[in-house]
């Protein structure tokens, strides 16, 4: 099952979202994860460190799945 993670604003570019959800500490981490292909969206390889997530976006990182949430 998918660890929710919420978010208070429309949207959260992959880069904060992965420093959010404790994936990464740095900036400079997720920037590597991304540019290696190790994070899916919806299932899909995305090597845009901007990419906009917007709620009910999935999001596998290192073997684990996140979903984004806003309550």
């Amino acid at each position: 099952m998918a660890e929710k993670i919420n978010i208070t604003t429309p949207f959260i570019k992959l880069d904060s979202f992965l420093k959010l959800s404790g994936v990464v500490s740095t900036g400079g981490e997720a920037k590597a994860l991304i540019k290696d292909s190790q994070i899916l969206v919806n299932n899909e390889a995305c090597l845009m460190r901007g990419k906009k997530l917007y709620p009910g976006y999935l999001i596998r990182a290192l073997e684990k799945d996140y979903e984004v949430i806003s309550l």
